[in-house]
Formats: structure tokens, C-alpha cells, sequence
């Protein structure tokens, strides 16, 4: 069975969206289905780095050639062996598995009514993504939503279905495929490093996820501002230290930040 991870911080701020209110009675709740990353991430360029195992049996940070920004979940993985050995059973799981939508659907968590598809990892194969689709094509009463950078497998599996009111896709910039956005037309969000950025790009920064997961806004672009451990001397750890806590994510902080 693969291992579903509790809401975090962010995805439990959720419950305060009116919108998807629906989706949580009955006390079901939220949940994310995590992979390793970079790892799981064929078109990552910008934000690419891994959790890599060295001879000694430790992990230390590899970033890509590209990288500009650190992704705060590979990070996770260097300093947490359960969440690194979590990621790394649901990935070789996955890769393994003859149908991964059974496997998906036969580990949903029987009381979900949210799936955050990856807070850590992306979209693999189109045949694993297609696995997704069929997993909220038969729960349409769960909210499943994500980001992803993998847009060519976006273009060849939910362009050629249906559209699912409880599956949301968001196209995250800083990928090899950043081109396809345009030209397809995705709904994007694009990782900035200060709240005047945004602000330039005419963008609302969503801090809670509730941009990413409403069906309402599926398609309205936004913003994330730079977060998580970056590298030192970087121009993402510059702007890290000048937000002063802003790009973090804590239970207490939001609870101020409800959607009406």
C-alpha cells in the first residue's frame, strides 16, 4: 500500500475555504500523496535538487546545473529519514506497480476529502499521471489537486479527456517545458521572491494553497513566494532573509489568512 501523508500546515488551511467545504464534511479530511524529489521530476530545471545517498550511508543536497531555487522538500528528505523512506516506498511502489490507478484507489485513505497530488514529487510518466485522472474520475466526491512542471504529459493525457470538476492542475514555471504554458494555455503560478514581484507581474500570491485547490480559480494564474532552505550566497536566499518569515508556513500564521 502506498503511505498518504496527513495535512501540513499549508493544506490545512484549507478547512477554512468556504468553497471547498463540500468536499470535508463528514470529518474527512486532507491528505497528500508524496514522492521523492527531483527524483520523480523529468522536467524540473529551476527548482531541481535531490536527496542523494552517499557511500556512507548519509544524505546530503544535489542541485541541478539550473538551479535557482532550492525545493524545500528535497531538503526535508536530507534531515528526515522517515519522510526520505516515506517518498522513496510510494515512488518504487508506483514505478513498480502493473496499475497504478488499483494501487492509487486501493490506498486512498478511506476518510479523504482532499488530495494534494504531490507536496513532494511531480507527474512521472503520462501513464502515471493518467492513473491520477482515472483515480478522481472514480471519487468525484474527493477534491484532488496539484502542481506540476511535467506539461508535456498534461498535453498528451488530461487535454485528451474529459474535464474533471475535482481535478485541478496547476503548470508551476521554472521546467524544461515552460514554453507549453503559453502555448496551451495552463493555468500557471510562478515562484516570486518578494511581494512587490508579484505585485509587478499582476499576480495574488496564495499562501494557504487556496488559489491551487479551488475549482473556481482553475483559471487564474498566481504567485508563490520563495521558500524553504536555499543555497547560501544565492539570489533566492537573499530574498529569503528580506522577507523575514514571509515565504514560511506555520498552523498559527494561517489561521489569520481564511478565505471569505
Amino acid at each position: 500500500m502506498l503511505k498518504f501523508s496527513n495535512a501540513n500546515a499549508k493544506t490545512e488551511a484549507l478547512k477554512q475555504v468556504p468553497e471547498l467545504a463540500e468536499y470535508l464534511k463528514d470529518k474527512r479530511k486532507i491528505y497528500s500523496l508524496d514522492l521523492l524529489s527531483g527524483h520523480s521530476c523529468p522536467f524540473a530545471e529551476k527548482c531541481l535538487s535531490k536527496a542523494v545517498v552517499q557511500s556512507d550511508g548519509r544524505r546530503k543536497i544535489k542541485d541541478g546545473l539550473k538551479t535557482e531555487f532550492r525545493c524545500f522538500s528535497a531538503s526535508q528528505e536530507v534531515q528526515y529519514n522517515n519522510v526520505f523512506n516515506s517518498r522513496k516506498h510510494n515512488f518504487d511502489m508506483l514505478r513498480q506497480a502493473e496499475n497504478m490507478d488499483l494501487l492509487l484507489m486501493d490506498s486512498l485513505p478511506k476518510n479523504a476529502g482532499i488530495v494534494r497530488i504531490h507536496v513532494a514529487g511531480d507527474f512521472f510518466s503520462a501513464a502515471y499521471l493518467q492513473a491520477w485522472w482515472l483515480t478522481a474520475s472514480e471519487n468525484p466526491d474527493i477534491l484532488f489537486y496539484a502542481y506540476t512542471k511535467s506539461l508535456p504529459y498534461w498535453d498528451s493525457v488530461v487535454n485528451e479527456m474529459p474535464i474533471l470538476d475535482n481535478f485541478v492542475l496547476t503548470a508551476s514555471y521554472g521546467g524544461r517545458a515552460d514554453s507549453l504554458i503559453s502555448e496551451l494555455g495552463l493555468r500557471s503560478t510562478t515562484v516570486v521572491y518578494s511581494e512587490a514581484e508579484a505585485e509587478i507581474l499582476g499576480l495574488e500570491i496564495d499562501h494557504d494553497d487556496s488559489h491551487a485547490a479551488r475549482p473556481s480559480l482553475r483559471n487564474k494564474d498566481f504567485a508563490l513566494l520563495i521558500h524553504g532552505t536555499q543555497p547560501k550566497g544565492s539570489n533566492a536566499a537573499v530574498a529569503l532573509r528580506a522577507l523575514k518569515g514571509k515565504g514560511s508556513y506555520s498552523r498559527k500564521k494561517n489561521k489569520a489568512l481564511a478565505i471569505d
